[in-house]
C-alpha cells in the first residue's frame, strides 16, 4: 500500500528531471546593466570594439569587459549550469598587455563557485563549468588582481547557460534608500577646516574663513599680519603679506546663538595647497558645454548652499573655453561663450571664492580645442594629432591667466616630459599670483618623485565615472602613491562623482548607491585627495549636502600633517579592507570597508595599526563617541559601505603612538 502512495510524490521530481534544457548565451543578455571600471561591456567583441581574441585564438561569441567588472544575473533556481572560457583579450597595446592581470570569479548566492586564479596577457583561455542547481543570484566578476587597470581587458567567451526554467536576466544591484548620518548643522558658530593656508610673499591673498552657523555673523581676526584685512560680515580675508613667516590668526566668530574661537595658521612662504584643494570643476556635469552664465551659477550655488563655510573654495573651468590665440600676449583667448573672462574672474572672487582654468600643451585638447602648442591661431583644431609641440606659448598663456586673475591651472596631458612640467611650474611661480598647479591625466608612476616635486596635485588614474567598479577600482588602488603625498603636493584620484552628473549629456543622479557614496567620501578623505566636486551645484539635495558638510570627515581630509592613508588589512575572500591615516594629534582615522555583496562584520586589531592599550573610538559620520576599546574594534558594515572612525591617542600608560613619519606594513588576512 505504501509503495503506491510514494509514486504520486515522485511524479513532480521525475517531470523536473526530464524537463528539456535549452541554451541561453551570455551575450544575449542586457549588457547595459553590467558594471566595469572603464569602457563598455560588449557582446561578441572586446570592450575596445575588436574581435574577441585570447592568446591569438579568435572566438565568435562572448562578452568583452574590463576588470574590475561585475555582471549580476538573476536566475529562478532551475538553471542547470554555466560554462565559458575566460582570458585576457589581446587587444591592448603590447606594453599594456604585458602588465595585464585579471582574476575571473563566479559567485552563486554569495558563495564562490569557481575562480581562475590570476591570468595574464598571453595566457591561453581557461575553461570553466559550474553547476547552478538551486542558484538564484549569479555574479560574474573580473578582478584587477590589486595592481591597477593597465591592460585588464577581460573576455568571457563561448559563455552560456543551460536552463530548464525562465531565462537568466541581467540585473543591477538593488540600491538602499538614502539615509543621513551627519548631524544637523548647529545654529551657533563653528570654525571648520582647513586650519592651514599657504600664500607667497607679496602675492594677492583671498581666503574665506570657513565658519558655519546662522547668519548674520561677525568674524574678527586678531593679530593679522601687516597688509591683510578681514570683512567682518563675510569672513573674507584679503590683501598681501610681504614678509615670509608663520602667522597664527586668532579667529572669533559670533552670532545670536553664541561665540566660537579658534586659530588658523597662515604660512607665507613658497608652498601653496598646504591641504588638499576643495571646490568644484565643470567637466563631469557640463563636459565642453560650458559658458559664462553656468560658471557664475555654480559659484552662486556653492555659496548659497554654504559649502564655502566648510572649506570649498575653487570654481574651476575645464576644457571648452578656448577660442583663438591673440591679445597682447598672443595667448589663448576665450571663445564666444566667455565674452569677458576678467569680469567672470572678478565675479567669482567677489564671493570669496577662487577660480581655475584648463589648458594642455598639445596642439589640441581632449575636447578638440586649441592647446598650448598650436601652430596657428585657428581656434578649435579639427583632425589634428595631439602631438607634442615646442611649448613656445607657456609664458604667453601664464601671463594672460595671471592678468585675468586665475588661481588654479588644470594642465591636461599624458607625458613623461619632466622638462616641460618644470617650465610650467617656473612660469606659474613667476606669475605674481598664487596659481595652484594640477597635472592631469594619469601621471606615470615611475616619475612619481618628479611629479611630487613639480606639481601641487597630479592625477594618478584615468577618468572616473559614476559606477561602483570605477570608483572602487580607483580608490582602492592608490596605496602605491602614498609616499608621494605631502603638504603642498597631493595625489589626485580624480573628481568626485556625487550629486547630479552628466559629462555634458544626460544629466542624472549619480549611479553610486548611498552606501557607495559614503565609501567614496570616506576613502577620498583617508587618501588626502582633493575634494573637487563634479556635479550640478544647483541640484544638491539634503543627502548630498550631508556628505559634503560633515566637519569631522572634512577634518580627516584636511589634516595638517598631510599624511596619506594606507591599507593595513585586506581579505580577498571576504572582500573587506581596512585603511588608516595618521593625524596630526597622534590619533588615527580608520575606515572599515566592505566591498562584498552582503552585510559583514569587519574588525581591526590594534596590532595591525601599530597600537596597544585602551583607545577611545569615535564614529566620524555620526559624530558620536562609541566608547573605549581594548585591543580591537569591530563594526557591522553594509555592502559596498564603510564605518569611518577616529581612534584616539593612548588612554592608558601602555599605549604606543602611531609613528607620524612611518606606517605599519600591510597585514594580509592569511597572517
Amino acid at each position: 500500500m505504501k509503495r503506491f502512495l510514494i509514486i504520486p510524490l515522485l511524479i513532480p521530481f521525475l517531470l523536473l528531471s526530464c524537463t528539456e534544457t535549452r541554451t541561453v548565451w551570455l551575450d544575449e543578455l542586457d549588457l547595459t546593466l553590467a558594471d566595469q571600471a572603464t569602457g563598455v561591456t560588449r557582446a561578441n567583441q572586446s570592450m575596445w570594439r575588436t574581435p574577441l581574441v585570447i592568446a591569438a585564438d579568435t572566438f565568435a561569441r562572448g562578452v568583452g569587459t574590463h576588470a574590475f567588472g561585475m555582471m549580476r544575473v538573476a536566475l529562478d533556481g532551475r538553471a542547470r549550469s554555466f560554462e565559458a572560457r575566460v582570458g585576457v583579450d589581446d587587444s591592448a597595446p603590447a606594453g599594456e598587455l604585458a602588465q595585464a592581470s585579471v582574476e575571473f570569479v563566479v559567485v552563486g548566492d554569495g558563495r564562490v563557485l569557481w575562480r581562475s586564479g590570476v591570468m595574464r596577457g598571453g595566457d591561453e583561455a581557461r575553461q570553466l563549468k559550474v553547476s547552478l542547481r538551486g542558484v538564484k543570484s549569479l555574479i560574474l566578476r573580473t578582478d584587477h588582481a590589486g595592481d591597477g587597470l593597465t591592460g585588464d581587458r577581460a573576455d568571457w567567451v563561448d559563455a552560456r547557460f543551460e536552463v530548464a526554467g525562465d531565462d537568466p536576466r541581467m540585473v543591477r544591484r538593488t540600491q538602499e534608500e538614502a539615509y543621513i548620518l551627519t548631524p544637523d548643522e548647529p545654529a551657533r558658530p563653528h570654525i571648520n577646516p582647513p586650519y592651514r593656508h599657504g600664500v607667497r610673499p607679496g602675492n594677492p591673498v583671498l581666503f574665506t574663513i570657513p565658519v558655519s552657523g546662522e547668519r548674520p555673523m561677525t568674524v574678527r581676526v586678531d593679530n593679522l599680519p601687516v597688509g591683510l584685512q578681514v570683512d567682518a560680515a563675510t569672513g573674507i580675508l584679503t590683501g598681501r603679506v610681504a614678509r615670509p613667516g608663520t602667522y597664527a590668526l586668532h579667529v572669533t566668530a559670533e552670532n545670536a546663538h553664541g561665540t566660537a574661537t579658534g586659530t588658523l595658521t597662515l604660512e607665507v612662504g613658497d608652498t601653496l595647497a598646504l591641504t588638499p584643494p576643495m571646490g568644484w570643476s565643470s567637466w563631469n556635469v557640463f563636459g565642453e558645454d560650458i559658458d559664462d552664465a553656468k560658471i557664475r551659477a555654480m559659484a552662486d550655488a556653492l555659496v548659497e548652499h554654504g559649502l564655502n563655510r566648510y572649506g570649498y573654495t575653487y570654481i574651476n573651468i575645464d576644457d571648452g573655453w578656448q577660442g583663438v590665440r591673440g591679445g597682447k600676449y598672443n595667448a589663448i583667448m576665450p571663445n564666444e561663450k566667455f565674452p569677458d573672462m576678467k569680469a567672470l574672474v572678478d565675479y567669482v572672487h567677489g564671493k570669496g571664492l577662487k577660480i581655475g582654468i584648463y589648458s594642455s600643451p598639445w596642439v589640441e585638447t581632449f575636447a578638440g580645442f586649441i592647446g598650448g602648442s598650436a601652430d596657428t591661431p585657428d581656434g578649435r583644431v579639427i583632425n589634428s594629432s595631439r602631438r607634442m609641440g615646442q611649448y613656445s606659448f607657456i609664458e604667453n598663456d601664464v601671463r594672460q591667466w595671471a592678468e585675468w586673475g586665475f588661481d588654479y591651472l588644470k594642465y591636461d596631458w599624458t607625458t613623461n616630459d619632466v622638462p616641460h612640467a618644470t617650465a610650467m611650474r617656473d612660469a606659474l611661480r613667476a606669475s605674481g599670483r598664487d596659481i595652484v598647479y594640477s597635472m592631469a591625466n594619469a601621471a606615470p608612476f615611475d616619475l612619481a618623485a618628479d611629479w611630487q616635486r613639480l606639481t601641487n596635485l597630479r592625477r594618478t588614474t584615468g577618468d572616473i565615472i559614476d559606477t561602483w567598479c570605477s570608483m572602487a577600482t580607483i580608490g582602492f588602488t592608490q596605496d602605491k602613491w602614498q609616499p608621494y603625498a605631502c603638504p603642498g603636493s597631493w595625489n589626485d584620484p580624480d573628481m568626485m562623482v556625487l550629486g547630479h552628473v552628466g559629462w555634458g549629456d544626460g544629466l542624472h543622479p549619480t549611479r553610486l548607491s548611498p552606501d557607495e557614496q559614503y565609501t567614496h567620501v570616506s576613502l577620498w578623505s583617508l587618501l588626502a585627495a582633493p575634494l573637487i566636486l563634479g556635479c550640478d551645484m544647483r541640484l544638491l539635495d539634503d543627502f548630498t549636502l550631508s556628505l559634503l558638510k560633515n566637519r569631522e570627515v572634512i577634518a580627516v581630509n584636511q589634516d595638517v600633517a598631510g599624511i596619506q592613508g594606507h591599507r593595513v588589512y585586506r581579505d580577498n575572500d571576504r572582500l573587506v579592507e581596512v585603511w588608516a591615516r595618521p593625524l596630526h594629534d597622534g590619533s588615527l582615522a580608520v575606515g572599515l570597508f566592505n566591498l562584498g555583496e552582503e552585510v559583514q562584520s569587519v574588525d581591526v586589531d590594534w596590532h595591525a595599526l601599530g597600537l596597544e592599550g585602551d583607545r577611545q573610538v569615535r564614529d566620524l559620520w555620526r559624530q558620536q563617541d562609541l566608547g573605549v576599546f581594548a585591543g580591537s574594534f569591530s563594526a557591522t558594515v553594509p555592502s559596498h559601505g564603510v564605518v569611518l572612525v577616529k581612534i584616539s591617542v593612548e588612554t592608558s600608560l601602555c599605549g604606543v603612538s602611531y609613528p607620524v613619519a612611518s606606517r605599519p606594513q600591510d597585514r594580509d588576512a592569511t597572517e
